[in-house]
This record gives C-alpha cells, structure tokens and sequence, in this order.
C-alpha cells in the first residue's frame, strides 16, 4: 500500500485525483500506476485500470489469476468490474469511498454471488493516510 500511496501523491502533483494502485503476484510488483485522467483526457484512466492493463501486458494474459490488487481508495463500478473481469483474487484498499465505492460501500461487485467469480477484499488499510491524501487535495482546490 505504501507503493500505491507514492503513486497517489505523484498523481496529486501533475493535478490527477490522487489515487494509486499496484498489482502484485507472489511478492513481486507486476504493474504500479497513478491516474491520467487528465493527462490522457480519457475517463477510463483510473490507477486501476492502467494497472489492470499493465499487469495483462506485463504476464501476457488477461486472466491474473493469483494476483493481488492494492489501492489507495475503493474502486468506483467500472474498476471493481475490471477487477471481476480480470480474476483478481485479492483486492486491498485504503479509504472507503461514500460516493462511487463498489467494494462494499454503495454495492459489492467484487463479491456479488451472482457473479463466477469473486474477490477477497480488505479494506481500510492505511485509511487514514489514503483519505487524507484525498482530502488535502480537493481541499486545495475550492
């Protein structure tokens, strides 16, 4: 968590939502990345979503079967969808998110038994950091 944290922070300084994510397998890191929203003016450029991709790049199969997924907030629908659609087994987050969380907090696609497949999530680690990274940073901009 604490890699997914400096890619937050990273993210803050180019003006993105500071929001990180790192995927790993067996103790290894397979992909690290921050969000490019705005940098790429593209919606889907999520911490998660690049790390998603990085990761099938990097292990040349969309399937991460066996990977662990790290991030500094809880993913919004789309990601927590990516994260289903990739077969992440593991997904840790830091800070809940009240408005868009789909890990738990608003809905549960990463463990709805209506789904093949589900995900082992932890959440709140680092919650404390994560927000506050968050919140410096909108806090900023009003």
């Amino acid at each position: 968590m604490r890699i997914a944290l400096n890619e937050a922070r990273m993210a803050a300084e180019t003006g993105e939502v500071p929001v990180g994510a790192v995927i790993e397998r067996g103790g290894e890191v397979i992909a690290v990345a921050g969000n490019e929203r705005e940098e790429k003016n593209d919606p889907t450029a999520h911490a998660e979503m690049i790390a998603i991709r990085k990761a099938a790049e990097k292990l040349s199969s969309w399937r991460l079967t066996g990977c662990t997924i790290y991030v500094t907030i809880e993913p919004c629908p789309m990601c927590a969808g990516a994260i289903y659609q990739a077969r992440i087994e593991r997904l840790v987050y830091g800070a809940p998110d009240d408005k868009a969380g789909a890990a738990g907090t608003l809905m549960d696609i990463t463990r709805d038994p209506r789904l093949n497949h589900r995900t082992e999530v932890t959440p709140g680690v680092l919650a404390n950091e994560c927000a506050a990274i968050l919140k410096e940073f909108f806090s900023s901009r009003r």
